[in-house]
């Protein structure tokens, strides 16, 4: 199934996508909220009433009106709290070479994970982008998935189980002001919290069943073939697959519910997948070649992530008319 926020004049509607339409849930079933938060909070039960009416309309057993004007949204378009996890031993491995210092053994250790503002998460459309951002503005290519069960002490081998679904996110990233703080051990902030898109909707975790494969070796959760690619103006920059993900989502939920609630609408990312971002592939480049052409997001540009199961997410660039910069503001 494939859940799917969107807003038809000011009102945001919770609704499924089912063969290239939305319907609204709420209209086939009043029991159902009419908005993601409060479906998710409803736990088990709402998800099964949300499933059999998915079914009923592959069936041909309900035929409800189609939306026709709408705007999508992120699919959880309010997440109670947004982490991002570290999970892609490549993107790391490739990031620290092109540093020229060694893999870090720690990351072989445990999951880790940072909170950014889920008051910023938005789904298909516009990223507006302020002046200081475009100091080597950056996409970030990567899975995410949505708790839908508040859980605490959670183990990676039950953590499956508090998934709702998974989707796409782009973790977009301003280097220079990501790489200025970090200098200070703290973050990242700034350089990370002005936009972070997922959708374009929620997809089950029984819609995945067929893309399982094992988790790698010593390693406990489920784990997808799904291929990540991301294409900026319709060129393709980033291919991976979330396979090679080294951490499972299982491991890192362990993690995170580790003396501490996590509760249904909360968004965790796995991050960057190898070769899923510019700052990586920069530095890859360079490394192989001093003359190498390196490439940011630019204002216009057309960003499309695409996962197999998961469909495509776009976005387009803007800038703010504005001349404000705190870069300037530095002592």
């Amino acid at each position: 199934m494939k859940l799917v926020s969107y807003k038809t004049e000011d009102r945001e509607h919770l609704g499924v996508y089912v063969n290239g339409h939305i319907y609204n849930l709420n209209s086939c079933n009043k029991l159902i909220p009419d908005d993601m938060n409060a479906f998710l909070q409803g736990g088990d039960a709402l998800m099964e009433r949300a499933k059999q009416i998915n079914q009923d309309i592959i069936n041909g057993d309900l035929n409800p009106k189609e939306e026709v004007f709408y705007q999508i949204l992120a699919p959880v378009p309010h997440p109670t709290s947004c982490r991002d996890g570290y999970a892609f031993r490549q993107h790391v491995a490739a990031a620290r070479r092109n540093r020229k210092v060694d893999m870090i053994p720690e990351f072989d250790q445990y999951p880790i994970f940072y909170f950014t503002n889920h008051n910023a998460i938005q789904g298909p459309g516009e990223i507006e982008c302020m002046p200081d951002h475009f100091q080597k503005l950056d996409f970030e290519l990567e899975v995410a998935v949505v708790i839908g069960k508040k859980g605490r002490n959670v183990k990676a081998a039950e953590a499956d189980e508090y998934i709702a679904g998974y989707m796409i996110m782009n973790d977009m990233s301003a280097r220079t002001l990501q790489m200025e703080e970090m200098l200070l051990n703290l973050g990242p902030a700034k350089g990370k919290d002005f936009s972070t898109v997922i959708g374009p909707w929620l997809v089950t975790p029984d819609e995945l069943e067929q893309y399982k494969v094992a988790a790698k070796p010593n390693h406990v959760g489920n784990a997808y073939n799904l291929k990540m690619i991301c294409r900026v103006n319709g060129i393709e920059v980033s291919a991976g697959n979330m396979a090679d993900m080294d951490w499972t989502f299982a491991e890192i939920i362990e993690r995170c519910a580790y003396g501490v609630d996590i509760l249904p609408g909360d968004v965790i990312g796995s991050g960057t997948v190898g070769t899923g971002c510019f700052l990586e592939l920069n530095g890859t480049g360079l490394l192989n070649d001093p003359n190498y052409k390196t490439q940011w997001l630019q204002a216009g540009d057309d960003v499309e992530m695409e996962i197999t199961g998961l469909g495509s997410l776009t976005n387009i660039i803007t800038k703010t008319d504005t001349d404000f910069s705190i870069l300037a503001l530095k002592k």
